[in-house]
């Protein structure tokens, strides 16, 4: 079929292990790919999906969906086709890595239920990876035939009913929920046993599939699930094109090796064809290149693509993640079909300008940033009494509001190839699969790749993200009007010196500045430009008489009177506020002027 007169749509089969998820994929398809229903030996060995499969069917294009249809002459009623592309994706928890891959691909996500056991631990993650992911949903109850016949109906109603309110607080609430019986009798039943509500889902999933985004214009760009050779033909990438378009004779790149080759061939489910754009799931065959070099990963016009070391991204926690997103924490980032270790730092917006509208298609370098310990959420602030950094470090406190947007620096353990604004998604894969927890941390996009290696020298001083610190102190003792010491607060170790010229302010209003040093215990001397006040030297009088009288021991106090012995109404403390940034190699104190 010519392409002009055919929009495909990509399909997610998601769910969990066992919930039928192949069996539907199967029901449903036409035409099956070389990577289709469990093809591979494992999977048929272990009766389990392993990896992403690829099958569709097609059906005429509804009315709505001829927007879509690439610049054509308008082709007559019946001609123009919707394909169906189903992403079969594995269930198994250990096999979560190739299931946000495949989730990213697609335009609608079928969640399929086991109608006998009803939401399990996978299917909620792969809820919560359908939000991230995609705009639409559709949830299928399978396995209805296993239901005793008398109670089959009360049950898938029953069913029906727990979904609509787990999809309640989600942006899926109100999606449409299917009964089908995808392989009557189970995988052993004989295959003349027809399956039950396909022609039905197949109309409800018509109906419900998006107009998708298809722009054939920029870099193609074509993410790789599967790599095999053919003999006396080449080598052969199957995938689906994430943006551009691409025609026979074309160069493309594998990034991640420094390759460029020249398609010599390609196919859309066994069918040639000589151009492909964005949404299309494709083959494309390339010469002398080892399939064994390239299992999933990226292609795309040669030097439009970059490998990076380190990056910036927005960041928004899951909510059904137990536990705070910390600040040097380690968490397994996916970026398409990749996932790598990273090590994050969190920083938000300065305190003026938290309530910014977020911004999602670039970072600003002029501006200032607030360190943050760990991201900032109602769970974080009841993680502990302060959820700011010891000594008055770190950011905003819980009761100044949570800013609209938060970023990350991710430092990757190898590096990744991926594009600008790809989503990002943060996970502890190494928790226990058993537990009913989610294992899914954080989502994001990638606003900024760091390419350089030496990027903590050569870019990170640019990044102005700064940590405020606060140290307290308190007025030893008065030296004249204009002068005093001051005590508490430095360590007996520290250089001082360096803190000389920084402002502290006094709990009775005054301002002054370090001078420098007192004596070797940590003392300083502190001028004051304006003065002390009357009333500041009356308060701080009584203290420099207690002090000096309390010398003599304990004798002679007791011979004094008691208005001599009396502690000063409060005592006069002294605070230090300034700013550090991150990546400063200097170390610089900075105030406010």
């Amino acid at each position: 079929m010519a392409a002009w007169r055919r929009v495909n749509v990509n399909v997610g089969v998601l769910g969990h292990i066992d919930s039928g998820k192949t069996a539907l994929a199967r029901a449903l398809s036409t035409t099956a790919s070389t990577a289709a229903f469990d093809k591979q030996p494992q999977s048929r060995e272990r009766g389990v999906t392993l990896d992403l499969g690829f099958s569709c069917f097609s059906v005429p294009l509804p009315e709505r969906l001829r927007p879509a249809l690439p610049g054509c002459p308008s082709p007559e009623p019946g001609a123009a086709r919707l394909q169906v592309t189903l992403v079969d994706c594995p269930g198994h928890a250990s096999l979560i890595r190739t299931i946000i891959g495949g989730a990213q691909i697609i335009d609608l996500m079928m969640l399929v239920i086991d109608v006998t056991k009803g939401m399990q631990t996978q299917s909620a993650e792969c809820l919560v990876i359908g939000q991230i992911a995609c705009q639409k949903l559709v949830v299928v109850l399978n396995k209805t035939d296993l239901l005793p016949e008398g109670k089959r109906q009360a049950t898938i109603e029953k069913m029906t009913k727990k979904m609509q309110k787990t999809l309640e607080n989600t942006k899926f609430r109100g999606a449409p929920i299917i009964p089908v019986a995808a392989k009557p009798g189970g995988p052993e039943a004989p295959e003349t046993e027809a399956p039950q509500g396909i022609p039905e889902l197949i109309e409800l999933l018509t109906s419900q599939i998006p107009i998708p985004t298809r722009d054939p214009s920029g870099p193609f760009l074509m993410s790789v699930d599967h790599c095999f050779s053919i003999k006396g033909q080449g080598t052969v990438m199957t995938g689906t094109i994430l943006s551009g378009s691409i025609s026979l004779g074309d160069s493309v790149e594998i990034p991640a090796l420094k390759v460029v080759k020249k398609v010599k061939s390609m196919q859309m489910f066994h069918l040639p064809v000589t151009s492909a754009m964005q949404g299309d799931r494709l083959g494309i065959c390339v010469t002398q290149f080892d399939p064994k070099l390239l299992e999933r990963g990226l292609v795309c016009t040669p030097e439009s693509l970059h490998t990076i070391h380190a990056a910036i991204i927005s960041v928004e926690k899951i909510s059904y993640f137990r536990g705070p997103l910390q600040t040097k924490a380690k968490f397994h980032i996916t970026v398409g079909h990749e996932t790598v270790m990273g090590r994050l730092m969190f920083f938000s917006p300065t305190p003026d300008s938290s309530d910014r509208a977020p911004v999602l298609d670039s970072f600003d370098f002029s501006r200032e940033y607030l360190f943050q310990d760990q991201y900032l959420c109602r769970d974080s602030a009841s993680a502990g009494p302060d959820n700011r950094e010891a000594d008055g470090k770190g950011g905003q406190t819980p009761d100044s509001g949570w800013p609209r947007q938060q970023w990350a620096l991710v430092e990757f353990e190898k590096p990744v190839t991926c594009p600008r604004l790809c989503l990002v998604i943060g996970s502890r894969l190494d928790a226990d699969i058993h537990a009913n927890t989610c294992r899914l941390a954080f989502h994001g996009v990638l606003l900024h790749g760091l390419e350089d290696r030496n990027y903590t020298e050569s870019f990170l001083p640019r990044l102005r993200v700064y940590k405020r610190k606060q140290k307290h102190g308190l007025v030893e003792r008065v030296m004249d009007d204009y002068n005093v010491i001051g005590r508490s607060l430095f360590k007996k170790e520290t250089n001082i010196q360096l803190f000389a010229g920084l402002k502290v302010h006094l709990s009775t209003g005054e301002l002054g500045v370090i001078d420098g040093a007192f004596g070797q215990s940590g003392k300083f001397k502190v001028h004051i430009p304006g003065g002390l006040s009357p009333e500041s030297k009356k308060l701080l009088t009584p203290a420099v008489k207690k002090r000096g009288r309390g010398g003599r021991g304990e004798t002679a106090s007791q011979e004094e009177g008691a208005p001599e012995r009396q502690e000063p109404s409060q005592h006069v403390s002294l605070s230090l506020s300034f700013k550090r940034y991150v990546f400063d190699t200097h170390k610089r104190m900075v105030q406010s002027p």
